[in-house]
Parts: C-alpha cells; sequence; structure tokens
C-alpha cells in the first residue's frame, strides 16, 4: 500500500511517499481502508521534533475517515462494508497518512451518512478535544458563558458548536477576519485579538477554553467568575497557572487528547442533528502530505486540512 514516510526530522520537505505492506488486523481491531485523513498541528510538531515517536522512519496521523475492510478476533460491533471515522490512539498509534490502517474498535464509529469523508476526517481528533475539556471536564451547562481561546482553528472552531450545541453562550478570540466565519458557527461574540484586550471584554465566564496557551492561558484566569474553570488542550509550563488559578478562586487543569468512542459517538450525534460540521478549509491528496504540512504551519487556515486518500 501507499502510505507517507519520514527518514529524518525536519521541514515538511521530508516528508515522502512510501510502498509498505499492508496491515493485518489483530485481536479487537479494525483493518479500514482510508478515504481521508485528518492534519493536525500535533502532525507537524511531530515531523519537527519527533516527540512521542522517537526518531523516524514514521508514518504521521491520527484522524481517520473510511470502510472496515476486515476484521480482528473478537470483533462484534463493525463488520466489513460500515463506514466509520475516529482517532488512532494518540500518540504511539499514529499512521493515518495511509491507504490502510488498523486501530482497535472503540477509537472509531460509525460515520454520519451526512458528512463526506474529508469532513469526518476533519473532526476526530479536534472533536475530541473540544469533547474532553468542554463536557466531560468542565460539564458546560445551558446558559453558562464560554470564552474559546483560539475559536477559528481547528478544535476552536468545533469547540464553539460544541459549547452552543450545550445551550452556553460563547465568545471566541481570533482575528477580525474571521468574525463572520465564528457567527456563522454560532459564536455569540468575537473579539478580535489584535486589536482588543480579552480580559476587559470578556467578564464573568464560567468556562476558559484555551488553545494558544502564553500568557493569554494565565491572563485568561481573570475573566473567570469564582468557582470557574480553564481547561486547556496544552498541558505543559502550568506551576505558574495553577498558583494563579488558586489566588482568584478558580480551577485549572490541562489535558492530553484520548481516544473515545463514547466521545466520537456524542459528536457524530451532533454532527447527525446539524449541530456540528467540521470546516474543511483545504484538501490534498495524499502524495501531497508536504504541502497540507506547509499550508498548516502557516497559520492561514480557519478549520481543518484533510488529506484525500480515495475518491
Amino acid at each position: 500500500m501507499r502510505a507517507v514516510s519520514q527518514d529524518t526530522l525536519g521541514e515538511p520537505d521530508v516528508l515522502h511517499e512510501v510502498e509498505v505492506e499492508r496491515p493485518e488486523p489483530g485481536g479487537g481491531q479494525i483493518l479500514v481502508t482510508v478515504h481521508a485523513a485528518g492534519v493536525n498541528p500535533t502532525d507537524w510538531l511531530h515531523r519537527r521534533r519527533g516527540l512521542y515517536l522517537g526518531e523516524p522512519p514514521f508514518t504521521l496521523g491520527w484522524d481517520v475517515s473510511g470502510v472496515v475492510e476486515e476484521v480482528g478476533l473478537g470483533v462484534s460491533i463493525f463488520e466489513p462494508g460500515d463506514e466509520v471515522f475516529g482517532m488512532l490512539p494518540y500518540p504511539q498509534g499514529a499512521g493515518a497518512y495511509a491507504e490502510y490502517v488498523t486501530g482497535p474498535t472503540r477509537a472509531f464509529t460509525r460515520k454520519p451518512a451526512g458528512l463526506s469523508h474529508s469532513e469526518a476526517a476533519a473532526l476526530p481528533m479536534v472533536g475530541l478535544v473540544a469533547w474532553q475539556a468542554l463536557v466531560d471536564t468542565a460539564d458546560v451547562q445551558h446558559g453558562q458563558r464560554v470564552l474559546v481561546l483560539g475559536a477559528a482553528g481547528g478544535v476552536g472552531h468545533v469547540a464553539v458548536q460544541v459549547a452552543k450545541a450545550r445551550g452556553a453562550h460563547v465568545t471566541g478570540t481570533a482575528s477580525g477576519d474571521k468574525r463572520d466565519f465564528l457567527h456563522g458557527l454560532g459564536a455569540d461574540e468575537v473579539i478580535d485579538y489584535r486589536t482588543q484586550d480579552f480580559v476587559h471584554e470578556a467578564r464573568d465566564i464560567d468556562v476558559v477554553l484555551d488553545l494558544v496557551g502564553g500568557n493569554d492561558r494565565l491572563r485568561s484566569l481573570q475573566t473567570l467568575k469564582p468557582g470557574g474553570i480553564l481547561v486547556s488542550s496544552l498541558p505543559v509550563d502550568l506551576d505558574e497557572v495553577h498558583q494563579r488559578a488558586a489566588e482568584l478562586g478558580v480551577r485549572a487543569t490541562a489535558l492530553i487528547v484520548e481516544h473515545d468512542q463514547a466521545g466520537m459517538a456524542g459528536l457524530a450525534a451532533l454532527a447527525e442533528s446539524g449541530q456540528l460540521r467540521p470546516h474543511v478549509f483545504a484538501t490534498h491528496p495524499l502524495a501531497e502530505a508536504a504541502k497540507a504540512h506547509t499550508d498548516g504551519e502557516a497559520g492561514r487556515a480557519a478549520g481543518k486540512l484533510v488529506l484525500t486518500v480515495r475518491p
């Protein structure tokens, strides 16, 4: 089968197509014919640094949408021909930039009929970050006020929709040219981080979802009402954040995304009901993975980039 691999760490041009053996599903696993694979910022961080994957060669990618080709021993919930989407176990389960992948059944759920494979592949990782932050961790309730830092990006634009589906009042930070995009997703307020100070504009917030880190994460604690919570997708450099949160009488935590069938089912239900639709900024064929990384690192994409493997 075709796959995209790299022999060294570095810039996007280290990515190249290779021919490798098609994997076989083990017990409790399914083999999926990949139709589309999502591209996420963690992909280019691993391409540059190796991070959890160590030294190359390796194949990147965690987001998959496709069709079940084979099932392994003991699989009872899927059968060949089922359309599925999901996130391979993060981080060690990478390998979505390929024509076939294997993964545990519980990493997948059935693809909503109303989503194309490209749209479905755009959703798993960013959707699970949003779900695990807003639903599992913060338990956002109807009428609460949610602030999303970095609302126009991959996670952010899904988080806006998840929070709105929970009945929240949603404020997002983004560049001013993304204002119409975010209002179209349901955001109640959009703060242009280039011309406005979100700490002065956003008040009495129940939940902050931090997707940008740095000083903005620390300053965002000032927007929370007593007892509010900050949830960050960046679980690093938290000591000062925790200390400041305690001083202000609020909570702060961070997460690393996990593969999660219950979360995927929740996202699928929102998509089926029309309350959630991932925005695909651009697609590239598998052979142009390097171009997708170049575009992604430029930081201009609103929504997601996707590799198309099959029509």
